[in-house]
């Protein structure tokens, strides 16, 4: 019997469930695939940078903008390193507007400053998850009160921050900066990517409780420096002289500029009011306008130089020439020219004698020679009609019309500084082309742009000498006007002008000097007419005359107080200004000493302000003015070194003993006891800062960046804590006093001519830096 088949244990298997399975473990791999493909490959860029925001804070890292310098290396615009704050909103959490509320509070103490209120820092806050700033540039005590608060999610982040150690001086050429370091005006402006530098960037990564574990930084690129034709100190004494006018004629504003005239360099640029460029937000903005080189204005007089030296040049006329000035009234093409009255109605007299009295008919007869194109082309030359290229934003052509489109009797009105619109600038390089031989050079105020830093031995200070001789190679734009021989006779005619004519108050004490003054009617908006009340007062000129040094245009607008003419308003600041230049450069006396009461009776005023016989009392007098010390102030007490040094001694009593056997450095050794005693008070030094040792004594070199710097409302001010001594001034000429002053950080206000005689406070004394020493000249 045949055994039955075995029987299987195992349910069949059936293919069509098989391939179900298979078909589902494909898509489940294939879906999986997809994704993995969508997320690492399609999306990877977008992930890896939702990482990077969770994983790191990245910040971009400002570079140091560039410094401008003067001639002297003397910083006039630099950057300092402040606070900014900002927070992270995700770790703020619900906190946000507890946060924003107790941040205003300390944060905003400028009404003006919109940036920083409660409002503001809460909506930023809201309108970002992973940054938002709080306060940009904070000072110092603000910063410090922000960290008192100790909030967790508020963090600090070094900026730099401009700061101008000079304050206001030299403003309208430096222009300033905005909150991000971007130039708003002048140079700032003008060069603002040069000084801005390349930024850097730095990444920090953190953890999931948001710690820091490592960064990295790429450095920023520091922006380049600026060295500028300006010096300084002739800067601040063109400033104090023109203030000092503007607020005595009540004068709405004024311009001085100082101009090489045989390369260009401008070396004072001054206008009046200015403005701080460390609190610029402050500032009113009609101040902010660089009238030196966007302010057109009708020359008057002073325009007549064209006329004159044009004819001389270009139709043979001669300065021993008659011309009939017709009583002071001429006639041409049905239009009648009137002289002033002030001039005399003059007959026939000699070209010369026409100029320095101002003759507006002499003027005209002397445009009438050339004809309406070749005057027009001589104008043209001078620079009038078109920029000069100086290095500052917002330059103005001015207004010439061509000799087409002139009317019929135009050129009369031409001649005498009518229908034509010039600014300072033009004006300064006008006299300086007369001054230096005939040759139109472009105005400057840049010397050169450099990687190096002061302190670099490739770098170099350029101080200002006067040169006698035109450059070897002249500069692009360089042309000459008028003939070397026609400068001359012009240069001669001027000087009368300041010896017998309306220039008498230009006058200076052991320099000759020559220029011409200038009285415009200003256009009345009301009338459309020339105004008899508002008028634009101006004086240009050179000094010395046989070899000028320097050249400088005064312009003042609107003056409302005394005389308005140019003879009695501008020509007294150019006195000032030239006469302090010409001794700060040691320039060479070409004329005999006057005194006071010669100077007096040769300009025919009836004061004079510098009186030789003035008193130290009287100086210490305006000590306390100009330093503007209250009554309680203890600067006002001390008369004498000794009693200042018995003040410091009685408050370090301890220090001067252990300091009684230390030898003085032999700087010092002149001094009396009383003094050194004070200095020994002070620790052997002169100085109470930290690194006091730099500055022994004035002849020794010293940092010229204040030390310390704080802010005050937002600003960057200097430490007025900080003091030095007073340096022996007597027997040391102006420019010497000067320069010592400056190293120490004091400024001058300065009397009279010569050596210095007499100053207040006397030396020894302690004062805080920027103090204004009075110094007293005299031969």
């Amino acid at each position: 019997m045949r055994p039955s088949p075995r029987q299987t244990l195992t349910a069949p298997i059936r293919r069509s469930r098989f391939l179900w399975v298979a078909i589902f473990l494909c898509v489940w791999v294939a879906a999986i695939g997809f994704r993995l493909t969508w997320l690492q490959v399609v999306r990877h860029k977008e992930f890896v940078e939702r990482a990077d925001k969770q994983q790191q804070r990245g910040f971009e890292v400002a570079p140091r903008r560039g410094v401008l310098y003067d001639r002297n290396l003397r910083e006039l615009a630099m950057t300092v390193l402040v606070d900014s704050v900002y927070a992270v909103p995700s770790e703020v959490g619900e906190n946000k507007a507890a946060d924003a509320a107790l941040l205003a509070k300390v944060v905003h103490t400028d009404p003006l400053d919109h940036f920083t209120t409660q409002d503001q820092i809460e909506a930023r806050m809201n309108a970002s998850r992973n940054f938002s700033w709080v306060a940009r540039k904070l000072d110092a005590d603000t910063a410090e009160r922000v960290k008192e608060l100790n909030l967790k999610d508020i963090y600090f982040q070094k900026e730099f921050k401009r700061f101008y150690p000079d304050g206001g001086l030299a403003a309208h050429v430096l222009g300033y900066v905005g909150t991000d370091d971007n130039g708003l005006g002048g140079l700032e402006r003008q060069f603002d990517d040069e000084l801005h530098g390349a930024p850097g960037h730095k990444l920090t990564a953190v953890d999931a409780k948001h710690h820091a574990m490592n960064s990295t930084e790429s450095d920023p690129m520091p922006g380049e420096n600026l060295v500028l034709t300006i010096d300084a100190n002739i800067q601040y004494m063109a400033e104090r002289a023109l203030d000092a006018q503007v607020k005595k004629v009540g004068a709405s504003h004024g311009t001085v500029v100082v101009q090489d005239p045989r390369t260009g360099n401008i070396l004072a640029l001054a206008v009046s009011p200015r403005f701080n460029p460390n609190d610029s937000r402050h500032v009113d903005a009609d101040s902010l306008t660089n009238l030196a080189v966007s302010d057109v204005y009708e020359p008057g007089s002073t325009f007549k130089l064209v006329a004159y030296s044009a004819a001389i040049d270009g139709a043979g006329v001669q300065p021993t020439d008659m011309v009939n000035c017709e009583g002071g009234a001429f006639t041409y093409m049905g239009r009648t020219l009137h002289d002033d009255k002030s001039d005399g109605r003059m007959g026939v007299v000699t070209v010369q004698q026409a100029l320095e009295k101002s003759s507006d008919v002499g003027a005209a007869k002397m445009a009438l020679k050339l004809g309406d194109e070749k005057f027009y082309e001589y104008i043209k030359a001078y620079g009038f009609g078109a920029r000069s290229g100086i290095e500052l934003p917002s330059e103005t052509r001015g207004l010439l019309r061509p000799a087409k489109k002139w009317e019929p009797t135009s050129i009369l009105s031409l001649a005498i500084g009518q229908e034509i619109g010039v600014t300072p600038v033009q004006l300064v390089t006008m006299v300086s082309t007369i001054a230096n031989g005939g040759v139109y050079i472009p105005p400057h105020v840049l010397l050169q742009s450099t990687d190096e830093m002061k302190g670099d031995a490739r770098l170099k200070a350029e101080p200002f000498h006067p040169t006698y001789q035109l450059p070897a190679k002249l500069p692009d734009g360089a042309h000459r006007v008028i003939k070397e021989l026609t400068a001359a006779k012009m240069r001669a005619m001027m000087q009368g002008i300041v010896i017998e004519g309306t220039g008498k108050a230009a006058q200076l004490n052991g320099y000759s000097a020559g220029g011409k003054t200038g009285t415009a009617n200003k256009i009345d908006p009301a009338t459309h007419t020339y105004s008899h009340t508002k008028l634009v007062a101006s004086f240009a000129g050179f000094a010395p005359v046989s070899a000028p040094a320097v050249s400088i245009a005064v312009v003042i607008d609107t003056p409302t107080i005394g005389s308005f003419y140019g003879a009695a308003v501008s020509a007294p600041v150019f006195h000032d200004v030239a006469q302090q230049v010409l001794e700060y450069l040691g320039v060479p006396h070409d004329q005999p000493l006057k005194t006071q009461q010669q100077m007096l009776e040769a300009r025919n005023d009836k004061q004079v302000d510098d009186v030789p016989g003035q008193q130290v009392g009287d100086l210490t007098a305006m000590f306390d003015e100009v330093n503007s010390l209250p009554a309680d102030d203890p600067l006002r007490q001390p008369a004498t070194a000794a009693a200042m040094a018995e003040n410091v001694q009685a408050d370090a009593a301890s220090d001067a003993a252990r300091a009684a056997h230390a030898k003085p450095p032999g700087g010092l050794r002149g001094l009396p006891d009383k003094v050194m005693e004070a200095f020994h008070a002070n620790g052997n030094t002169t100085s109470v800062m930290p690194d006091a040792a730099q500055q022994v004594t004035a002849k020794v070199e010293a940092p010229k960046i204040r030390p310390q710097v704080e802010a005050q409302n937002g600003g960057v001010v200097i430490d007025a804590g900080k003091r030095v001594a007073v340096p022996e001034f007597k027997g040391d000429g102006l420019r010497m006093v000067v320069q010592d002053a400056g190293r120490l950080g004091l400024r001058v206000q300065t009397l009279g001519s010569g050596l210095a005689r007499e100053q207040a406070p006397a030396a020894g004394t302690m004062v805080p830096l920027g103090t204004e020493v009075v110094v007293r000249f005299a031969r």
